[in-house]
């Protein structure tokens, strides 16, 4: 059983699946907030609250250290996040594999008409694509870049509880929101090849497949500093932002914009993630689990 995400009650899957004595390979997704201090603090507090309910209540923590220390082996999507899985979860680094995150053919394959036809935009806007919330802070982008002549388009899921975020984004006349694409809809990757820029200004992010898959798409990427991915490789086209930093955000959106790199570059920058590969290193694992 190969677990995606180690929180949201999945520990039951890993429990389930040992239990039934299979091996088990977990996908935990751990944040880069993760570090020796807040696992130290937390183990702390996971005892705290044990004791109090009688062991009748169990943290995120415990949900976490179980499927990591359950599973045969880790798959990290980079350093930085296996390094959080070894300093706060104390996980040996043999058990911990690094692989990160496949992109489709179909992105690499991307142009920009069938987007700016539908939707009648010219190339070069500023494109998030994210579910609609405080911590994908697209907000943030859209007051940054309030002055600026470019578009925004936004597209993504946004929840009722998220509704009033949404309000507030709307207020902003240069930007356009479209709703939720399906993932296999050629609109999605059309609108990726459309875009001069793509900015994710999260508060945090593990390793963000839509900023993958711009860059696969040919488009420049922007993304929050406080992730999980190696990057060294992508520093032409690829920059990091503080989240909050309002002129940072916008200054470094209009240098893209206005010094734009060739999709060749973007597209080659990412050329090794292609799911031929990724899905050859996972088979590894399976395989050697079976044997």
């Amino acid at each position: 059983m190969h677990v995606f995400s180690a929180i949201n009650g999945n520990y039951r899957l890993v429990e389930a699946a040992r239990h039934a004595a299979k091996p088990v390979v977990i996908s935990p997704l751990i944040q880069p907030d993760w570090t020796t201090f807040t696992g130290l603090r937390e183990r702390s507090l996971d005892r705290l609250v044990g004791k109090l309910t009688g062991w009748h209540i169990q943290t995120t923590y415990r949900e976490i250290e179980f499927c990591l220390q359950s599973s045969d082996f880790v798959v990290a999507l980079g350093e930085i996040e296996k390094k959080s899985i070894m300093d706060a979860f104390h996980i040996a680094p043999e058990k911990i594999r690094v692989i990160q995150n496949g992109i489709p053919q179909r992105f690499f394959e991307a142009s920009p008409g069938l987007f700016t036809e539908k939707y009648k935009l010219a190339p070069g806007s500023v494109l998030c694509v994210a579910a609609i919330n405080s911590h994908k802070n697209q907000l943030t982008l859209v007051q940054a870049l309030k002055d600026e002549p470019c578009k925004i388009v936004l597209i993504g899921q946004c929840l009722e509880t998220d509704q009033g975020y949404l309000d507030k984004i709307l207020e902003f006349p240069n930007v356009i929101y479209l709703g939720s694409l399906d993932y296999q809809d050629p609109l999605l990757a059309s609108a990726y090849a459309a875009a001069g820029v793509f900015c994710l200004p999260s508060q945090s992010e593990v390793m963000p497949l839509s900023v993958l898959e711009a860059l696969a798409s040919g488009t420049p990427a922007i993304m929050t500093k406080h992730h999980c991915m190696n990057v060294g490789s992508m520093h032409q086209v690829l920059a990091e932002i503080e989240p909050n930093n309002h002129e940072q955000i916008r200054l470094l959106v209009n240098r893209v914009l206005a010094n734009p790199v060739s999709s060749d570059q973007c597209r080659n920058a990412v050329l090794h993630l292609n799911w031929d590969n990724v899905a050859q290193d996972l088979s590894d694992i399976y395989r050697a689990l079976i044997r």
